[in-house]
């Protein structure tokens, strides 16, 4: 308690473990405020050294005093590289004390640093409910605002609700692991400063709960408002990984519109035009329900359109990125297990290093540009970007594709690949009237196309016009 205590007292401005957000500067503004508490007057000295050394971290950090008012209070401002971990220290020094060494004690914050923060929002995949092993450990700089609303260093289950401070997206069953904690890894390997990790996600949440525009009672977008206002209002970007609860075919066809008018709104609360998304194309569900229905019964149709809407709005929408998911592994029905978590936490961070930082770097998916009807009426050839080596399949058996035309499904007869950017569909019949082809298609679709150079799978896609 503040009245046991003696010198600087913090009060606010800093915790233990707290990651900061960089500015464009690479640095970040630091406003403590606190009392000191003395029977005679003096100032209030703060300074910055090196947690691991002990060491100043630069000159304009080193011991400085600031304003100590006759109400007992006090405030300081500093401008702090990027970096890290730090210790702040702080002492009182009596107004006819000459020497440092001997100053009234003050308060100190561990292990904290300045870097870049991201906020984890979405649902299940998000809130990490991959189950079983994988050796994926905390690490000094890779930290978590927990839903406790305090700093800890980031560790799974991300999403536990043990102490929270917010209900709105207390879990039902406990979490587990997630591909965040890998991602922020990934990125601190690269970048050489912490990263701050700030969790909202929500198991089973619709769009429409973050999503303002559609929903005035929308309590996880504000809750992801309030959790970034508590972290200091501004962050790099947000992971984004939701769309099975809207997967109904009703709901499906709008999920893009939506989830774009969301991503504006949140842009526009934070003041932040450009905040980057880095989003997961849907991965597959296992559901019994469908193997009773048609390939092109509603289940399977809705969550191709939904992957669909995945695609364009990262096609449309500056500073959004998208990664697949398709080809990695569950744990369960519906969720990704650890060890596909940790490939899926790379993609995310190899997307935020090419598309945020500038890292001239191959993450983008294969995505299909165009499909067109060969000379021969037989044969549709499809044509992808982003494809380093060539598209080519694993399993040369494996038929992820429909095609439909005014007189229904068309059989596809073999799939081949010219090994080069394009796959080309030998069709079992003429096509009658208007075509499209579907891709990575449904609820459960068999193994998609990669390219061999990356063994990066392509996007689902959905209704591409065949011309």
């Amino acid at each position: 308690m503040t009245e046991n205590q003696t010198g600087a007292i913090i009060e606010s401005g800093l915790s233990d473990w707290q990651i900061l957000q960089q500015d464009a500067t690479g640095h970040a503004t630091l406003i403590l405020r606190g009392r000191w508490m003395s029977d005679q007057p003096g100032v209030v000295e703060v300074r910055v050294v090196a947690a691991d050394t002990g060491v100043e971290i630069s000159r304009e950090t080193d011991w400085q005093a600031v304003p100590t008012a006759a109400d007992g209070t006090w405030q300081a401002t500093l401008r702090v590289p990027a970096g890290g971990l730090y210790r702040l220290e702080t002492h009182f020094r009596a107004a006819e004390q000459k020497d440092r060494e001997w100053s009234t004690r003050g308060d100190m914050r561990h292990f904290w640093g300045v870097g870049d923060l991201w906020v984890i929002a979405g649902q299940s995949n998000s809130a990490g409910y991959g189950r079983g092993a994988v050796y994926d450990p905390p690490e000094l700089g890779l930290h978590l605002f927990r839903n406790s609303e305090t700093w800890t260093l980031a560790f799974h289950p991300m999403n536990d609700s043990t102490d929270t401070a917010h209900t709105v997206n207390r879990e039902a069953a406990n979490s587990s692991h997630s591909p965040y904690l890998n991602f922020a890894r990934q990125l601190r390997q690269q970048l050489g400063y912490p990263i701050g990790l700030v969790q909202t996600a929500l198991g089973g949440s619709p769009l429409r709960q973050w999503n303002p525009i559609e929903n005035d009672d929308a309590g996880l977008y504000k809750n992801m408002i309030h959790c970034i206002e508590q972290v200091g209002g501004s962050v790099k970007g947000v992971l984004w990984y939701q769309g099975e609860s809207d997967c109904d075919v009703t709901l499906a066809g709008t999920y893009g519109e939506r989830f774009e008018a969301a991503v504006k709104a949140w842009r526009a609360a934070l003041n932040q035009p450009e905040l980057a998304v880095i989003t997961v194309q849907l991965n597959r569900v296992y559901l019994p329900l469908v193997n009773a229905e048609p390939i092109t019964g509603p289940q399977n149709r809705g969550w191709s359109i939904v992957r669909e809407a995945q695609r364009q709005v990262a096609r449309t929408l500056p500073h959004t990125a998208i990664v697949p998911a398709l080809d990695l592994p569950l744990s369960d029905l519906i969720h990704t297990s650890p060890a596909g978590n940790m490939l899926l936490g790379e993609r995310m961070a190899r997307a935020a290093l090419g598309m945020v930082y500038g890292r001239l770097i191959h993450y983008a998916a294969p995505d299909v540009r165009s499909a067109r009807l060969l000379a021969d009426g037989a044969r549709i050839e499809l044509i992808f970007d982003q494809v380093t080596d060539r598209m080519d399949s694993i399993e040369r058996g494996s038929n992820c594709f429909v095609v439909e035309d005014d007189a229904g499904q068309v059989p596809i007869d073999q799939i081949e690949y010219p090994m080069d950017a394009t796959i080309q569909l030998v069709l079992a019949r003429s096509l009658v009237g208007r075509a499209v082809v579907h891709g990575g298609y449904g609820c459960n679709p068999p193994i998609a196309p990669v390219d061999m150079n990356r063994l990066m799978p392509m996007l689902g896609f959905y209704g591409l016009p065949v011309v």
